[in-house]
């Protein structure tokens, strides 16, 4: 039912004045909200403008990153939390093969790189580059952005400078060089002159056999030399390191027994691998046991061992109860053609610490006069790992 209309004058006034009161309320809400309306639009009109501001310098960032990644000598690779390759700068192509995008890291890794003796450094394939990768977590990302640099050059300019370093030691020793040559050369020449005369055959094989022994010292002498001026170039194969003594040991074994000596080895890190040249660290360990040997006299003890230590490394240990080294000779073992034996080439221990170098690795001497002698010959440990 309808509300009855006004029948009074007053009620019809009443009536006016209470609609114009709410008209007014509603002209004035209105001029509010539209005030408030105009206000947000301009605040949504600023925003805007910031954000397209802001969006315009990501932009232009963007293209200064990008430009500025493609102009990087440098690889850079993006990787996401799944340790794929989201994204890789021009300089990575020249280093490695194939589209990297959206592969997994470990399988680039695993089909192009080699582990090397040397921490984060890898060879690429069979090309003989080595590269240097260091990876840098993102934030909470949970990726990784890692870095690629090409140090081929620099390993041959290294390298270089080695090789005229030791032409540089080895002409300042010509001298001793040439007596080192010519004292076998010329035993060898006396007792092949001696094979002239009318010998008895037992006199004749003594004086060829004498002969012979003088010339394998010459050759000896030369093949040290060569190994030194080179300095002991080699391939880089994972070696375990139990293989490796067992090596060692079936060479020594039998010249120890010779020489009567007590020879104890220890060959307990399985598992643990080195990388470098076998022939070379085969080498290095014989030089050092056979001067062990001459040190010793017989009954005397001489011992190889092998340790993993902290921070990633393998010590292999050459110890002897021998007589022990003068401390003011200590300092010039490991020159190149000092010794104190007259019928040494003085090149063993300087061929040693080239080997150890070579691997990325050290050598180090402990020994007390009377007391006998240890080497240590320090490696890093090879970690077969094929992502970073």
């Amino acid at each position: 039912m309808n509300p009855a209309a006004p029948s009074s004058p007053e009620e019809l006034q009443e009536a006016f004045t209470l609609f114009n009161q709410v008209s007014e309320q509603l002209t004035d809400a209105y001029r509010e909200l539209q005030k408030q309306v105009e206000q947000l639009t301009q605040e949504l009109a600023v925003t805007n403008s910031e954000l397209r501001r802001q969006l315009e310098e990501k932009e232009s960032l963007s293209q200064r990153l990008s430009r500025l990644l493609a102009a990087l000598p440098g690889g850079v690779v993006v990787l996401d939390d799944e340790g794929r390759v989201n994204e890789a700068n021009p300089a990575v192509s020249s280093l490695l093969s194939g589209g990297l995008l959206g592969e997994k890291w470990s399988e680039v890794c695993e089909r192009e790189l080699q582990p090397t003796s040397t921490h984060g450094e890898w060879l690429v394939g069979d090309s003989g580059r080595r590269i240097v990768i260091s990876a840098n977590r993102i934030g909470e990302q949970g990726g990784e952005i890692l870095l690629l640099q090409d140090v081929t050059e620099a390993y041959q300019l290294q390298d270089q400078l080695q090789r005229h370093k030791r032409l540089s030691s080895m002409g300042e020793m010509v001298a001793g060089l040439a007596h080192q040559l010519r004292t076998p050369l010329s035993a060898a020449l006396l007792y092949t002159s001696h094979l002239r005369g009318e010998l008895a055959p037992e006199d004749r094989e003594r004086f060829a056999d004498k002969a012979l022994a003088r010339l394998h010292s010459l050759e000896r002498l030369i093949r040290e030399m060569l190994i030194f001026v080179r300095g002991g170039k080699s391939s880089q194969d994972r070696i375990a390191v139990s293989a490796l003594l067992a090596d060692v040991q079936q060479v020594m074994e039998p010249q120890m027994a010779q020489h009567g000596l007590v020879f104890e080895v220890s060959n307990d890190p399985a598992g643990v691998y080195v990388m470098g040249s076998r022939e070379a660290l085969s080498g290095a360990l014989t030089n050092l046991l056979t001067n062990a040997m001459q040190a010793c006299q017989p009954r005397q003890r001489v011992s190889l061992s092998a340790e993993v230590e902290s921070g990633g490394w393998l010590a292999f240990h050459v110890a002897d109860t021998g007589k022990g080294i003068p401390q003011k000779l200590q300092d010039r073992l490991f020159e190149p053609f000092f010794t104190t034996r007259t019928e040494g080439t003085g090149l063993g221990l300087a061929i040693v610490r080239e080997v150890a170098q070579m691997h990325g690795g050290e050598i180090s001497l402990q020994s007390e006069e009377g007391a006998g002698s240890e080497f240590i010959l320090r490696l890093p440990v090879s970690k077969q790992e094929s992502s970073l």
